[in-house]
């Protein structure tokens, strides 16, 4: 349908009905084939009810422009006739592509830019999270060109497709099994997809064919799968006369874009007082009246049997909005703008006075120039503001400057719906933010209940796992992979888990980081006081030992085996059960400097005194046999000799530790994920083994000695005890090496005090427990004669 603006309206006559929404009130939406199209343009270049192409007597009615749409292919045939008489076009419908740059020039779009539409559908998918959707398209020249086009930027920014399929083209009923196979295939299309939102790109009529293909339902005996629709602003509500029974639940919920309109005062109430009696005769009120009220206009009485009459007292607000829609829709207040473009236009040109008016009888002005193109050159440029207080002008490529409504469908049951405004999508120039929309205010589809919907090839992968591509399937479809130890994810649908920063771990479900605590054997824990209560005792235990020694220094078991060796070794062990109270607490930069080292040195004291006390008792024996060298080897200076060259290594290898590589306090934040362990680091570890394997040379050395020499018939023999504290020695520490590497943390610190303590305790219990039970509970053993009696046993042994 085209509207023809001179100095008097008239409408071209329909060829046919269809459902006429508010956006043209005395108009008609009609699908014109070319020819029609072509035929309605020529008359437009004719005198008035002549067909007369190219020639023109009528003085009172000139052609100005033309308001054509709703459809792009009325705008598109209308130009192919128009452009070559540089009449200016005006088009309130479809945005369109022009194929030819003449004819871009002449036509002036009711429509904002098209790129911003689709800028608008895309950031409300990615608003919503809706990846995975599927597409139908008009299959037109404009819908292949969004699929060309615009779907391929929808998927540089994440959208994923599950269909892209054409509706039907409605043909001539000898096609019509191919568009019913065609619609059925669709159909089929639509409801086996599992995305749950659809984009429908098409034009004022694909609302028809929705329901159309959509009918296939009650048909078929397929339940139909409610989506969530987004539809275009070329769109609007439109059906034919059979389709006004058919349910309307499809449409529920459904999100479209519609172009930006503000209600005109007055325009509802002037809808809703139209009626055919009185009117004149137009072609289309009374052909509208009859389809939307089921009833008809006798012209003979013949045509009264049986039908419904109309009376003409209908009224049209009493109609369902499916039939009938009163309130000012977004084609009408284009056609209302562009009628008021015209209008500004040719005032601006009769207020110029130089060029285009002149003094006619009665006061009437008259344009003297009839070049239209000169009109085109003000609609470019014209800017106003309408009487519902916006701003009307163009962009340089002739579309209107605005943005759209974001648009959510509301059914009811009785046919009717509502369309409300939740959300507007603007040009940058208007706003800084694009998309304003108010998500919690849209009414959805009922099979969601109200819940958001989703539209995902698969479930997110929510915190705690990573996506990982299926191969084969889209970007959008993907797996869900747990994070790898030591690594997070805490928002939904991450490519990668991420690391926790050192000082932090992450959670059970590893979806955040805890901060971590700090750890070291404290004297604040069950398990380092225990182990300090145990080094205090056996110090103190080791300090009565040498008591008692120390009292009874002249009795013979004291002054058995070197007695300075035996005090030297008591001060040892003692100093070795202090050492330890260094491991507990905070590590420092002393402590953890001195404790190794203190350790080694001493307890390699205390190694070497064993060891020498092992030498002297077989050199003893030895030295008993007749013309035996070895009595010259028998005495303080051997046992001194032995005890200072061992400590004397040990303390170079320490100080060769302390000089290369030092121990240092540090933070382990590896070991334990829970934990930061504030640690002595030792530096070097090899200096650290060592260290524990020069005293276990010693040890090896002094067992075998004194296992050798074990039954050896001497006065207070100590081979055996020392047998048995080196045997406990040695188990200690083989079982410490790969305990201690096997445990992280202050466990690793406990396990070195629990081997020091029970190697010292072991060497306190076998070598001096027996001789404190002689010297305090039986001293009548530790005397000159039960010495005598041991020596003569020992002859007799000898001679034997």
């Amino acid at each position: 349908m085209a509207f023809i603006i001179s100095h008097t309206y008239r409408f071209s006559d329909p060829t046919s009905y269809k459902k006429r929404p508010s956006s043209a009130l005395f108009g008609d939406f009609v699908y014109f084939s070319a020819s029609v199209i072509y035929l309605a343009s020529m008359e437009l270049l004719s005198t008035k009810d002549q067909f007369f192409p190219n020639y023109k007597c009528d003085v009172q009615n000139n052609l100005v422009a033309v308001i054509g749409g709703p459809n792009s292919d009325v705008c598109l045939n209308m130009a192919t006739i128009l452009c070559m008489y540089k009449i200016p076009q005006l088009t309130y419908g479809s945005a369109l592509l022009m194929e030819k740059q003449t004819e871009g020039v002449f036509f002036q779009q009711m429509f904002p830019s098209v790129a911003l539409q689709y800028e608008g559908i895309l950031r409300l998918l990615l608003y919503f999270s809706w990846r995975w959707v599927g597409v139908v398209y008009l299959n037109d020249v404009n819908g292949e060109r969004f699929v060309q086009e615009v779907l391929p930027m929808f998927s540089k920014s994440g959208i994923c497709f599950d269909i892209i399929q054409r509706f039907p083209q409605l043909t001539f009923s000898v096609f019509a099994d191919q568009m019913v196979k065609e619609g059925f295939e669709t159909f089929l299309g639509i409801m086996k997809s599992s995305a749950n939102v659809l984009i429908v790109h098409g034009e004022i009529q694909t609302i028809i064919i929705l329901r159309m293909v959509l009918h296939f339902s009650e048909f078929e005996n397929i339940p139909m799968v409610t989506k969530v629709w987004i539809m275009t602003a070329q769109m609007d509500f439109t059906s034919i006369p059979f389709q006004n029974d058919w349910n309307l639940d499809f449409i529920h919920g459904a999100v479209s874009l519609a172009m930006h309109k503000k209600e005109l005062s007055g325009f509802q109430k002037f809808v809703q007082d139209q009626n055919p009696k009185g009117k004149r005769e137009d072609g289309f009120i009374k052909a509208f009246w009859e389809q939307a009220f089921n009833c008809v206009f006798p012209v003979s009485l013949a045509d009264q049997e049986g039908s419904t009459i109309c009376t003409g007292e209908e009224k049209l607000d009493y109609l369902p909005a499916s039939v009938f829609e009163t309130s000012l829709t977004a084609h009408s207040y284009s056609i209302y703008n562009a009628v008021h473009a015209v209008a500004h236009v040719l005032h601006d040109m009769h207020s110029n006075k130089f060029r285009f008016r002149s003094r006619r009888k009665g006061g009437r002005w008259k344009l003297l120039n009839k070049s239209l193109w000169q009109l085109h050159h003000y609609l470019r440029s014209i800017s106003f503001n309408n009487s519902a207080g916006e701003q009307v002008s163009f962009d340089e490529n002739g579309s209107l400057i605005a943005g759209f409504d974001i648009v959510n469908w509301v059914t009811f049951p009785n046919q009717s719906f509502r369309k409300v405004r939740v959300g507007k999508v603007e040009p940058s120039a208007f706003s800084l933010k694009m998309l304003n929309i108010y998500g919690d205010y849209i009414e959805w589809p009922r099979r969601f209940n109200q819940t958001w919907p989703l539209s995902l090839c698969n479930d997110k992968c929510h915190g705690g796992t990573s996506k990982t591509k299926i191969e084969g399937k889209p970007n959008c479809c993907y797996n869900c992979l747990s994070c790898p130890e030591g690594k997070i994810s805490n928002q939904t649908d991450m490519d990668d888990c991420v690391q926790c920063p050192e000082d932090k771990y992450p959670n059970y479900d590893q979806d955040a980081c805890l901060p971590k605590d700090i750890s070291f054997l404290s004297y604040e824990e069950s398990l380092g006081i225990s182990l300090a209560i145990f080094a205090l005792s056996f110090s103190f235990v080791t300090a009565v030992v040498l008591k008692i020694f120390l009292k009874h220094q002249d009795t013979p078991i004291v002054k058995a085996n070197n007695r300075n060796l035996t005090y030297t070794l008591l001060m040892s062990l003692f100093l070795c059960f202090l050492c330890t109270l260094l491991f507990i607490g905070r590590p420092e930069k002393i402590p953890c400097l001195f404790r190794q080292t203190a350790f080694g040195i001493i307890f390699t004291v205390a190694v070497s005194c064993v060891l020498a006390k092992t030498i002297i008792v077989v050199l003893s024996f030895m030295a008993t046999k007749p013309g035996s060298q070895m009595r010259k080897w028998v005495g303080k200076r051997l046992a001194t000799y032995i005890v200072l060259s061992s400590s004397f290594i040990q303390a170079c290898i320490c100080i060769l530790w302390l000089a290369t590589s030092p121990p240092f306090p540090d933070f382990d934040t590896h070991s334990i994920p829970e934990k930061i362990i504030l640690e002595c680091n030792e530096g070097s570890a090899i200096m650290f083994y060592c260290v524990l394997a020069f005293m276990g040379i010693l040890a090896v050395i002094c067992f075998t000695l004194a296992f050798l020499a074990r039954k050896l018939p001497d006065s207070f023999n100590e081979a055996k005890f020392i047998t048995f504290s080196m045997l406990l020695f040695c188990a200690v520490w083989l079982s410490f090496v790969p305990t201690y590497l096997c445990t992280k943390g202050k466990y690793m610190v406990a396990v070195e005090i629990f081997s020091i303590l029970a190697s010292g305790a072991g060497l306190l219990i076998c070598i001096f427990s027996p001789k404190c039970y002689i010297i305090v509970l039986r001293p009548e053993l530790n005397s000159r004669e039960h010495l005598m009696r041991r020596k003569i046993f020992k002859k007799n042994y000898l001679s034997t």
